[in-house]
């Protein structure tokens, strides 16, 4: 018998080439191809397929005679973490939870998982990472002891099925799904054919048994989830766990949820006692002092359906070098450079030959256009060395034109405003950049 020709596989997302290249045709990636045994695909004969007999349980009925009561949501307990999902975990959900390491993964879902045993529930938490012993003194640490909650530290595919037929869980988490391997497929553990398979796996389980999984990901050096795309297909929801190390603010957000919105944040803060949730963290974006400070700007956010106030911060000070300095630390580089064009050009402010550095207060990141307005407003009083009203707060999207732009749910940012004290508003009710610079700074 001839020997299997050889192939060459990426590591990163699994494309398959006969020969070695230094960059994946796929995912673009450099020296990631690996040598391995050729699939044989696409040579092959093809062959008919008979149909299966289908049993009673799974015969096709109407839509209108399904019933959605056995697949509705049940909360966790970990509020911030229920309203990225949509309300809970749905019954045979998939989620796929990522983020950089340290950030706080397992001690979230920890946490999940406490909540969840004590309403009850059997929680089984298999780690591939760490030991059952590491876990509990990290359970004993953020208070997560109770009796329905089961250890196993396993890495074999198998070996955790068992667990789970032994435990029969009513809610699973697998940390980290890169470090579990399927014993009868060739690689190493972590590479894209092992995360493929086992991932397959345990949603085939979850299907079967109405039972919801939580995945942890590794994430490579770009912030990407390790592991084949494919990964993100599979599962029903996929999370992304983020924040600053420098401090203790963190966020979940959801990139995708079949079953509720992917524009809902959750908020949390990494204490020393484990993780807390913040269920209004507004507070936590300002930085307000009892003497007014020339730079500064409030702004108010939306995230999903929830107002967050923030504060944007700037510094404009004389260039030394011939290419001044454009700093930005939780806004858009790209966006400040576009207002400071703006500001010289429609509003007669020079900024050419200014060092300027803008940020934000909180680690909190401002995507949306409508925080140009008050990025605005805190450069010019940083130019001109004059503060701006300590009740002030201003959103709105600036063209290129130098119109203030109408932004979505102008009533609930007002609202938001007023309820934290900022009675005075600049908004998309002054339509010219001019305009709202002076009724912002001289108010």
């Amino acid at each position: 018998m001839a020997n299997a020709k050889s192939a060459f596989t990426c590591s990163e997302c699994g494309w398959n080439t006969p020969k070695w290249v230094g960059r994946c045709g796929e995912c673009q990636q450099w020296d990631t191809m690996r040598e391995g045994a050729a699939a044989g695909r696409g040579l092959g004969v093809v062959r008919q397929l008979r149909p299966a007999s289908i049993v009673a349980s799974s015969v096709a009925k109407p839509i209108t005679d399904i019933s959605t009561q056995a697949v509705a949501a049940k909360a966790t307990g970990v509020g911030e973490f229920d309203r990225v999902l949509g309300g809970g975990l749905v019954p045979g959900a998939v989620v796929l939870l990522s983020g950089e390491p340290g950030v706080g993964k397992s001690t979230l879902l920890l946490e999940v998982a406490a909540h969840t045993a004590r309403s009850g529930q059997r929680v089984l938490y298999v780690s591939g990472e760490e030991s059952v012993g590491q876990i509990r003194l990290r359970a004993e640490r953020t208070g997560a002891m109770t009796e329905n909650l089961y250890l196993a530290s396993e890495t074999d595919l198998a070996t955790v099925l068992g667990q789970i037929d032994g435990v029969k869980p009513d809610l699973l988490v697998v940390d980290s799904v890169q470090t579990i391997a399927h014993a009868d497929l060739d690689g190493a553990a972590g590479m894209p054919s092992q995360v493929r398979e086992v991932a397959s796996n345990l949603i085939r389980v979850a299907k079967e048994r109405d039972l919801p999984v939580i995945l942890i990901g590794h994430v490579t050096k770009d912030g990407s989830i390790a592991g084949p795309r494919a990964l993100e297909h599979l599962v029903d929801v996929v999370c992304h766990f983020e924040g600053d190390r420098q401090t203790s603010l963190r966020f979940v957000r959801s990139l995708k949820n079949r079953y509720g919105p992917t524009d809902e944040v959750g908020c949390f803060e990494m204490t020393g006692e484990g993780i807390r949730e913040v269920a209004d963290p507004s507070g936590l974006f300002l930085s307000r002092s009892e003497k007014p400070v020339s730079g500064t700007c409030v702004t108010v956010a939306i995230e999903g359906k929830r107002a967050l106030i923030a504060e944007v911060q700037a510094l404009v000070v004389k260039s030394s070098t011939p290419q001044p300095r454009r700093v930005t630390n939780g806004v858009d580089s790209s966006r400040v450079a576009m207002l400071l064009a703006v500001l010289e050009r429609r509003a007669g402010l020079r900024v050419s030959d200014m060092d300027v550095y803008v940020s934000t207060v909180g680690g909190v990141r401002l995507s949306e256009p409508a925080a140009d307005l008050a990025i605005a407003l805190a450069i010019a009083s940083a130019v001109q060395d004059r503060p701006l009203a300590h009740n002030l707060v201003a959103f709105g999207e600036i063209s290129l034109a130098g119109e203030i732009r109408q932004v979505s749910s102008a009533k609930i940012r007002q609202a938001e405003g007023a309820r934290l004290g900022f009675i005075r508003s600049v908004d998309s009710g002054v339509s010219d950049l001019k305009a709202a610079l002076s009724l912002g700074l001289n108010w």
